[in-house]
């Protein structure tokens, strides 16, 4: 009898194509899946998705991959890759690691065009994806995947923001949403407040060509727990710099004329070596550049920050560059999109800044009470604390020429009638008057009102407005039982005339500049310079511009007197001194007192009615 032999067990294959299924996939890395599935259509570059064209982008990709890394943030130009490369992220989340998935754009119109024209056709082009996609079950703002959701929002969609817990939140162009409200709080934190049932593994992908330095992705950026900057070797001398728009030269207006013949002829200088670099050196340095920390607070960061400018992008030349900064000089809209949108900058306002430096700079050799011999015009500011009173005059001349030719602190009316009432001299002997002042009545305003019915013929009553159409506009007192009703009160819109102020302290003394007397102090000095311009974001969204006290604890007194004497001197004509008269038949000056126009009866009703709109 022979020996039963037995036989190898042959596994069916439809066993092995089960287990092979079965068997959890290697997890690649988002640039390496995006290399092998991501296929481009409808833009510049068509075709499958290449790391080498963008390689900058390949870090930023991988950081989404590293179990470390919990918040990328992108501080971007426009045009470099960035949407795209969020992109590549989101799907191979699709396909290799599926959660809940939340996308916010600045808008709900903007996230229904994204999904219809970006997204979709990207889900459809990768097999992948593809495969893994219920188009049937999904919506514009909600796409159905095998074991996953993607929600697009409207990041004016508080609502929307605040519900179903999220592992992967994509935020895009971040510094264009709606600011928080009393109500709600902003469209960031709101999102965030959704991945933290993920609070261990989840992602948050932050992009945004910055807008303000208080904006949304510079904030971000600059409470990350490191920041990179992408460098490039030198081809000339190998060194790894940082591209920066100082290096790029053009020859100057005086060689060349043309802007389109100066712009083309704008080239890289390395700023180790000297040598130049043109466009046709970025694609090679690209490929060789690597990302470098400027600032890393901890050994293993959690949320990492990658700051790039146009100047690395393949698709833009340095000409490019060139041209539109050229063209920007003398607009500046155009200026404020090439510092975001090209140089990846924050806005800044940066033409007032002013200091009590600037000030002491501006004296003149006359002493205080001294009438410059070209003044026209004699005005008072006069602030009303609780306190005290601040006061200042200024002399003004043909082109708005001007100098404080004396200011200081009084504790009563009594004291403030004396001095606007004193006689200033020229140099040459001519006496002249304070021809009017305005009075804050903001502050007491009582007691301010019977004040200006007493001295009625040279002071006025005045009160702050904001953002008006005008630097002033004239309203009537209509407080009842007051000596001052029916008097003409003026409505001055006090950032238009720091504006004016700040403007032409930057001029060096002489004609159309605001000057100072001699010997200044320096508390004058500080509270005339103790405001900045700056640049914020409103709760709708919109960028505006305010001036505001350089700290809690500056005194803003004297600017604010200065600006009540440039207001009064705006009523009195001062912008068409030039063009007047004013000498009689044998040729000597006449110092006349203008009487301030009458409001209008639409004039008055607006002043006493400023919440109608």
């Amino acid at each position: 009898m022979k020996p039963y032999r037995i036989q190898p067990f042959q596994v069916p294959a439809w066993i092995k194509d089960a287990t092979e299924k079965l068997r959890p996939r290697e997890r690649l890395p988002v640039s390496v899946w995006a290399e092998q599935n991501r296929v481009l259509s409808g833009g510049a570059i068509n075709g499958p998705w290449r790391n080498d064209v963008t390689p900058y982008l390949v870090e930023i990709m991988d950081s989404f991959s590293e179990p470390s890394i919990e918040e990328i943030i992108f501080v971007k130009p426009t045009q470099v890759g960035g949407t795209t490369a969020m992109e590549n992220m989101l799907a191979s989340v699709v396909e290799q690691d599926p959660a809940p998935t939340m996308m916010v754009y600045p808008s709900d119109d903007l996230a229904k065009a994204v999904s219809v024209g970006r997204l979709q056709p990207m889900i459809k082009s990768c097999r992948g994806t593809r495969e893994k996609f219920h188009e049937y079950e999904s919506s514009v703002l909600e796409l159905v995947f095998d074991g996953m959701r993607i929600y697009l929002n409207g990041a004016g969609s508080p609502a929307d923001l605040a519900s179903k817990p999220i592992k992967d939140l994509f935020l895009d162009e971040i510094d264009k949403y709606p600011g928080a409200t009393k109500k709600e709080a902003d469209a960031v934190s709101l999102a965030v407040e959704r991945t933290k049932t993920f609070a261990t593994n989840r992602k948050i992908v932050k992009t945004s060509t910055p807008t303000l330095r208080s904006g949304p992705i510079w904030k971000a950026m600059e409470a990350a727990d490191a920041v990179k900057h992408y460098k490039v070797p030198c081809p000339h001398c190998g060194k790894y710099i940082e591209l920066k728009f100082k290096q790029i030269k053009w020859p100057d207006k005086a060689t060349v004329e043309s802007i389109n013949d100066r712009a083309e002829m704008a080239t890289y200088v390395c700023q180790e070596c000297g040598c130049i670099i043109t466009d046709q050196d970025k694609p090679a340095m690209l490929r060789a550049g690597r990302w470098e920390f400027v600032r890393k607070d901890c050994k293993s960061p959690r949320s990492v920050a990658f700051w790039l400018n146009t100047l690395y992008s393949p698709f833009t030349r340095f000409t490019d560059i060139a041209k539109e900064w050229l063209l920007s000089q003398d607009d500046p809209d155009r200026l404020h999109n090439f510092i975001n949108s090209w140089l990846a900058e924050p806005w800044e306002e940066t033409k007032l800044k002013t200091d009590r430096e600037l000030i002491m700079q501006r004296q003149t050799e006359l002493e205080a009470y001294v009438l410059p011999e070209w003044t026209k015009l004699l005005t008072g500011g006069i602030d009303v604390q609780e306190n005290c009173i601040y006061w200042t005059i200024r002399a003004w001349g043909d082109y708005m020429t001007s100098q404080n030719v004396a200011h200081g602190q009084a504790m009563t009316t009594g004291e403030v009638e004396q001095i606007m009432n004193l006689e200033f001299r020229k140099p040459d002997g001519t006496s002249m008057l304070v021809d009017q002042a305005l009075i804050d009545s903001g502050d007491q305003t009582d007691e301010v009102y019977d004040f200006c019915a007493e001295n009625s013929d040279w002071v006025l009553p005045c009160k702050g407005v904001d953002n008006s159409m005008s630097h002033y506009r004239l309203s009537v007192v209509n407080k009842a039982g007051s000596k001052a009703c029916g008097m003409t009160l003026v409505l001055v819109d006090g950032g238009k005339y720091k504006d004016m102020i700040a403007s032409r302290m930057q001029r060096p003394n002489g004609k159309g500049s605001w000057m100072v007397h001699k010997d200044c102090d320096e508390e004058y000095a500080d509270q005339v310079t103790s405001e900045q311009k700056v640049t914020e974001r409103a709760a709708n969204g919109r960028i505006r511009t305010k001036w505001v006290q350089k700290s809690s604890h500056a005194a803003n007194h004297y600017l604010d007197c200065e600006v009540y004497a440039a207001a009064m001197a705006d009523i009195l004509g001062v912008r068409s001194l030039f063009l007047q008269n004013r000498v009689d038949e044998n040729g000597n000056e006449i110092q006349k007192p203008k009487e301030p126009p009458k409001p209008t009866a639409e004039e008055s009703w607006i002043g006493n009615n400023e919440g109608w709109i």
